[in-house]
């Protein structure tokens, strides 16, 4: 039987929100251990096997220590564990806002709709576009967000047939985001601007806050000292 009452968390922290609509707002963060892709400019494969096991009571108990309306559950994969659904009902019972961000190789339908659905739609790029679950975005609702990370022109040609095919722009908020020291930003804004894509184009904060960082706060506090 799936166990529904404790997760395995990679790591707990409260930072600046680096990506999406949100960007810049301070947020906590819980990331949990696991994923079943293997992107190809991933950034948090440390998640794929560290981490420790925790009762969602400890989890929520310890995000509560760090004082802020906005939580986000990301991974890894967080749908691949079971308890997570629960653990994001939890967290909208208290929490002003609740953000989910997956890989959308999963299906959504059963997350709590208070939860903001952040889906990170796999390009071709990434090596995984195979395995995105496509009627992830039928659910999308202007609650909810997707996100395509570009590699390169072949990338964003494809997201672009798959905004203008599921009419994303309508449905939600669309974030196309350059891949870290792979495609540069201003190159991907000019061909937003010349197709009239509504779209945001956004790049990663926290790697321009803290760009010697790998994960959590701490090490984030620690740069430059």
């Amino acid at each position: 039987m799936a166990d529904e009452r404790r997760l395995r968390v990679n790591e707990l922290f409260c930072s600046i929100q680096g990506e999406g609509t949100r960007v810049g707002l301070r947020c906590a963060f819980i990331r949990l251990t696991g994923c079943h892709l293997r992107c190809r400019w991933c950034d948090t494969a440390y998640a794929f096997t560290e981490g420790r096991w925790m009762e969602l009571d400890e989890v929520v108990r310890q995000v509560r220590q760090y004082r802020c309306p906005m939580v986000e559950v990301t991974g890894g994969e967080p749908l691949l564990q079971p308890a997570v659904y629960p653990l994001l009902t939890r967290l909208a019972d208290e929490f002003e806002t609740v953000l989910l961000e997956t890989s959308g190789a999963l299906p959504i339908a059963g997350v709590d709709p208070r939860v903001v659905r952040i889906v990170d739609v796999k390009c071709p790029g990434s090596g995984e576009s195979e395995r995105n679950h496509w009627p992830n975005l039928d659910l999308l609702t202007p609650h909810d967000e997707v996100k395509f990370v570009l590699a390169d022109r072949a990338d964003y040609e494809w997201a672009r047939e798959v905004v203008r095919r599921y009419d994303l722009s309508r449905r939600c908020a669309v974030l196309l985001a350059p891949v870290h020291g792979d495609l540069a930003p201003a190159e991907l804004a000019g061909w937003v601007l010349d197709d009239g894509l509504e779209v945001r184009v956004g790049l990663q904060l926290h790697k321009v806050l803290w760009p010697a960082a790998v994960r959590g706060i701490e090490e984030h506090r620690n740069v430059g000292k």
